[in-house]
């Protein structure tokens, strides 16, 4: 890494449609995230504006898997990770650039229960612990 340089990236957003989840052909896992982030402000008119600003986030590997399973339109999310830059050509042999946002790490947030409806039913703690039993 460069001296004095950074690239990271941090969103709390929410998803704006499903992941789209697939393999390489190597058998990677790779998916796919519309992040929406919101922005208010009052203009000179003391009118409210909203502007919603859109990100591309691809996950690879164990994490992509994850998040194609668990998480869903709407849902907010936390990502962690990096600016990446790809270059490619389409079928039509036109060259192809994009930004997107390479996530080294993520968190579903949210209340438990919007979780669970999309993604099925998680572990419950088991009946005999209590509050006053956790250790925090």
């Amino acid at each position: 890494m460069q001296k004095n340089s950074v690239n990271k990236v941090i969103l709390v957003g929410n998803l704006g449609q499903d992941p789209e989840g697939r393999f390489t052909p190597q058998g990677t896992a790779v998916t796919n995230l519309n992040v929406a982030t919101n922005e208010s402000w009052k203009d000179q008119n003391g009118e409210i504006q909203d502007r919603a600003e859109w990100h591309r986030v691809v996950m690879y590997g164990k994490m992509a898997e994850t998040a194609n399973e668990y998480m869903h339109k709407g849902q907010l999310v936390y990502i962690e990770g990096r600016l990446q830059t790809r270059e490619w050509e389409d079928k039509n042999q036109v060259k192809r650039k994009t930004t997107e946002i390479r996530c080294d790490n993520f968190t579903m947030l949210g209340r438990r229960s919007d979780v669970s409806n999309q993604g099925g039913d998680r572990p419950k703690a088991p009946a005999s612990m209590e509050e006053d039993d956790l250790p925090f």
